[in-house]
């Protein structure tokens, strides 16, 4: 009884460790990783598929007019966007599709897949969140202050969100997520179609329908 793999969207503010965890969770768990599509020029050591899918922008164009994307942006004159082909594919096939993306792009994927599993990433505390910022060495005060007002501003979308997760460290992170996506498997409304095909619903109403004429 072949099932459909999950679409497992995973987002937060900057510097919760989405990308570690991520990297983590498909070292532990077999996934297939969306990969992005862009219509920029891809830089040293970039590989087609791996890094970006590079497409030109008549190539992108028309993927949006085909609606071949989850999501799409523009940004400083070149397109980036989420291929919805390759991800369903993969879904379609049973694999687990992980996708890591910002909290808007996030949206719009659940838009056009909202059976897909939602996850949040959260700090332990606002403050540790600060110090991780501050520890990766990269940022002015000035830069600080917009990400950790930025970061308050993205909390508030935790509600559209399916789980949310503490990232108080790493493998107690990928432990959580886990256990989320083995719950999503045994979901009812998930599993109704893989149970129940045409002869063994003929069978259930059958049953049933004794039962009820007792």
């Amino acid at each position: 009884m072949a099932s459909n793999g999950l679409l497992i969207v995973i987002s937060g503010p900057s510097g919760t460790g989405k990308g570690t965890i991520c990297k983590a969770l498909s070292e532990d768990h077999d996934l297939w990783i969306s990969v992005s599509a862009t219509t920029r020029e891809p830089r040293a050591g970039e590989v087609d598929g791996v890094n970006y899918y590079f497409l030109d922008k008549q190539e992108f164009l028309k993927k949006i007019e085909n609606d071949d994307f989850f999501e799409y942006a523009e940004v400083y004159g070149n397109y980036y966007g989420t291929p919805k082909w390759k991800a369903l594919e993969a879904i379609y096939s049973g694999k687990d599709v992980l996708l890591e993306i910002d909290i808007q792009g996030a949206l719009k994927v659940k838009q056009q897949y909202p059976e897909g599993v939602f996850i949040f990433i959260l700090p332990p505390s606002m403050e540790e969140l600060r110090k991780r910022i501050i520890n990766r060495g990269t940022e002015t005060e000035e830069s600080l202050m917009r990400r950790f007002k930025s970061a308050y501003q993205e909390i508030n979308y935790i509600s559209k969100y399916n789980y949310a997760v503490v990232n108080d460290t790493v493998a107690e992170a990928v432990d959580k997520i886990k256990a989320i996506l083995t719950a999503e498997k045994c979901r009812v409304d998930r599993l109704k179609d893989k149970i129940l095909d045409s002869e063994e619903a003929g069978i259930y109403e059958q049953l049933n329908d004794q039962s009820i004429n007792r």
